[in-house]
């Protein structure tokens, strides 16, 4: 089973994570709250929902803001065992300098929870896919988190936020990443 976190716009029509579950049959999307709603606690209930719910082992797939929210679920739950297989971390923010007009503040953020963003090493494998030029995540501070998680560092080069707004509807690079957590045995 794939759980598909969403960043905070939720899933967009042509986004690639809503491609993804168009075209695979075992993927469950973590229901979108959208930007009006920033609770990180709420992101974080429903990403243990739908866990709680799957079929274990799963793989988890968050892109940006949603790359945040597995990381808070992964510390403030703990993750047993056996129920994440891998997770593939797409272009997340760094959050150390404003987002973009269109996104919280820094200050809305930490005061709905966001900061600071957890970095103790996940316990599970994972895969920090970044971008050479994402306005949202300087590289460098991106692969400064993937090594606090422990997590593979796979450099997309110049792929912006990795999004519609950035040319990327349908990336099969997804499914590749995702198919490397195939190989990897269930934690006992």
């Amino acid at each position: 089973m794939i759980v598909t976190v969403p960043g905070l716009r939720g899933y967009v029509a042509d986004h690639w994570q809503t491609r993804l579950a168009a075209d695979l049959s075992n993927v469950r999307p973590v229901p979108p709250l959208g930007r009006d709603n920033p609770s990180l606690a709420d992101r974080v209930a429903a990403v243990q929902e739908i866990v709680q719910s799957a079929e274990a082992p799963v793989i988890m797939v968050g892109h940006s803001a949603g790359v945040i929210v597995t990381v808070h679920w992964a510390a403030r739950f703990g993750v047993p065992d056996g129920v994440v297989r891998g997770a593939l971390l797409a272009t997340p923010p760094d959050l150390s300098a404003e987002l973009p007009a269109e996104y919280p503040s820094l200050a809305v953020l930490e005061q709905w929870g966001w900061l600071p963003i957890p970095l103790s090493p996940l316990p599970f494998p994972s895969i920090v896919a970044a971008s050479a030029d994402d306005r949202l995540g300087e590289p460098a501070r991106v692969r400064a988190l993937a090594d606090a998680w422990g997590s593979r560092y796979r450099d997309l080069g110049a792929v912006g936020h990795l999004n519609p707004a950035s040319g990327y509807g349908h990336w099969p690079e997804a499914e590749l990443l995702i198919k490397e957590f195939d190989t990897v045995e269930a934690p006992r």
